[in-house]
């Protein structure tokens, strides 16, 4: 190059070919000289007790932030996939073949290893002290990021770009994924707030009863005295803010971006007033019906081992389980336990991650736990020789996160467009104009909730006499019953608050009176999308769609519930594929109250897509030709 422009080039072009020379030199002919190299703390040791790879250092790390802030699934999504973006770069720039996702650079040096470890750790700690301590504002995210640093030797102060050394290198690709980050279409700078969104329908004040709504197909705010996250956090002011209305509008990573929104479109969910009002009811009917079967004392019983739930087709709840293991041969051993003990544990546990990690994250929890399993081989799509843990984990991690994070895409781009009703809306409006049944019975409204007998029925003279089913709501003649959880205890740690008969304008979900729904629109569930992303993904990468041995499992023990006293016997969850757990991730969405079954159906069909083009493109980057 020549002129003006070109000599600041030229110059820093061959001051970075210098600084490599001298860098090759030392570690060629010092090999114990890290602490001469101007990123290392001298003297320094570092440790690593659990032995992970450096990936897994800072894939660990990022969870451990994301489970301190208020959960906002697109925007964790968001940070997992950068991150992982970032350490497959710093990975790829040593492989003369892979294509690098945002940064291109290619390097030759004697020890690959060390320089991925050093450039991964730099590229992860830059990226995540921005957007956890000053775009998250965590107040105690630099000191464990530092802290990070500190057990690897590496020092924090080391800031350059321009230096030829892998720290330089991990730097400069920071700085391409904030850059990035600038102009994806997250909002980034105003805080991920998307002011454009104003909600069709007044605020749902939850401890009053009914619902008041110009637009019962529409998404409705809720209005709580308190409000807390899912992993109780406080939640400024007292009315729900739409999280990520814009998120359709996020640059995806194997989606196609879309002008509008909606990389995917499945299709409007069932509404009210529509062709689709009977199975707009129906589904609010299931929903209530799963609600009455949260009761511990009721006797009723169910095998929930892979012998008997799992093997869904996708889109469906139509599996009987498995006549032997897939993987061992042998025949599944039963667990039975009480209905409502299954149904809670389940909800409880995919609600947002064992230790709140969301569902992306908590999907990294599970791939991390199947790469930790004894025995388990390293061998990409199940072929081929096997590759070493770092490869492995910054291989997965990009995949994985690709396909989250454009779950999230695809799943928020639908919630926008559709705006869709949650239940605890649905059901108490349309409880509250009556029953649509029979217009020849009292209270009724064409778009009322249909009469079950034992389940929704209208309350009479004679059924609230004393010592009748509705004898509690004898003040409310000419109402609409409901047979379902009567709400949250007073003490969740020693009552529970079982299922009864209640008025349906003042139904509830199982959920904590501080958080009750989250703040978004119901259509598509995003635990549907994000796991059936991931388990398409982890199919793929270990080549079998079954969990190592057949098995995956954690158990809530007797008694460890949060939303109120239970269960009363340890429920081990089971699974004997990633399919498996990623439906019942979505089903648990349904025992929770949150979601009708269209909102879970329709998003594992959108997370199958995801979790495939995902992998797809991955592959072409692991292959070098993403880029032609």
């Amino acid at each position: 190059m020549t002129g003006a422009m070109g000599r600041p080039t030229v110059r820093r072009g061959l001051r970075r070919l210098a600084l490599a020379m001298c860098w090759l030199l030392l570690v060629a002919t010092l090999p114990s000289c890290g602490a001469q190299l101007p990123y290392v703390v001298a003297g320094c040791t570092p440790t690593n007790p659990n032995g992970w790879s450096v990936a897994r250092i800072w894939n660990e790390q990022l969870l451990n932030l994301i489970r301190q802030v208020v959960p906002a699934p697109g925007v964790h999504a968001r940070n997992l996939f950068h991150v992982s973006a970032a350490m497959w770069d710093a990975w790829a720039a040593y492989d003369p073949q892979a294509d690098g996702y945002l940064v291109h650079e290619k390097h030759a040096v004697p020890d690959a290893k060390l320089a991925r470890e050093t450039a991964i750790s730099y590229a992860a700690y830059r990226i995540l002290l921005w957007r956890y301590a000053t775009v998250a504002d965590l107040q105690t995210a630099s000191a464990e990021l530092d802290a990070t640093m500190a057990s690897l030797c590496l020092k924090t102060d080391y800031t350059t770009t321009e230096a030829a050394d892998a720290a330089a290198f991990g730097n400069r690709i920071g700085e391409a994924v904030l850059v990035f980050g600038r102009t994806d279409g997250a909002l980034e700078d105003e805080r991920y707030v998307d002011s454009s969104y104003h909600p069709k329908n007044e605020p749902l004040i939850v401890v009053e009863p009914g619902a008041t709504m110009a637009d019962p197909n529409s998404w409705q705010p809720l209005a709580l005295d308190r409000q807390l996250s899912q992993n109780n956090l406080p939640i400024p002011g007292k009315v729900q803010t739409y999280i990520g209305p814009h998120w359709g509008h996020v640059t995806p990573f194997a989606l196609l971006p879309s002008e509008t929104g909606v990389p995917i479109d499945p299709g409007a969910p069932p509404r009210l007033h529509q062709p689709t009002n009977t199975e707009f009811k129906r589904q609010a009917v299931e929903l209530i019906r799963f609600s009455s079967q949260l009761d511990p004392v009721d006797g009723v019983t169910a095998d929930i081992s892979p012998a008997s739930v799992g093997n869904n087709g996708l889109g469906a709840n139509d599996g009987h389980g498995y006549d032997v293991n897939p993987v061992t041969g042998q025949p599944y051993a039963q667990q039975v336990v009480p209905r409502a003990d299954f149904q809670r544990a389940l909800a409880e546990f995919w609600a947002d991650g064992p230790k709140s990690e969301t569902p992306p994250g908590h999907w990294n929890v599970v791939a991390n736990e199947v790469s930790d399993s004894p025995g388990f081989v390293f061998r990409l799509a199940g072929q081929g020789p096997a590759v070493g843990r770092l490869e492995w984990d910054v291989k997965m991690y990009f995949a994985l996160n690709g396909a989250v994070h454009d779950a999230a895409i695809a799943a928020w781009g639908v919630k926008r467009q559709y705006d869709s009703v949650r239940p605890i809306s649905m059901i108490r409006y349309m409880g509250g104009l009556g029953q649509s049944s029979d217009p020849s019975l009292p209270s009724y409204h064409p778009d009322g909730l249909p009469l079950e007998p034992g389940l929704i029925e209208a309350i009479t003279p004679e059924s609230s006499a004393a010592g009748e089913r509705h004898a509690a709501l004898a003040d409310r003649v000419g109402e609409i019953a409901i047979r379902a959880w009567r709400g949250f205890p007073v003490d969740p740690e020693t009552e529970a608050s079982g299922v009864g008969w209640i008025r349906a304008v003042a139904w509830l979900p199982y959920q904590r009176p501080t958080f009750v729904t989250p703040a978004f629109a119901g259509y598509v569930s995003g635990h549907s999308t994000f796991s059936r992303a991931a388990a398409e993904v982890l199919t793929a990468i270990t080549g079998s769609q079954y969990f190592p041995g057949g098995l995956s499992e954690w158990t809530t023990p007797a008694g460890e519930l949060l939303h109120e006293e239970g269960p009363t016997t340890d429920v081990t969850l089971q699974w004997a594929s990633y399919y498996d757990a990623a439906d019942q991730a979505g089903v648990s969405r349904l025992y929770m109250g949150i979601h009708i079954s269209a909102d879970d159906f329709e998003g594992r069909k959108i997370g199958a897509q995801c979790g495939i083009e995902a992998w797809t493109l991955a592959r072409r980057y692991f292959a070098g030709s993403a880029r032609s």
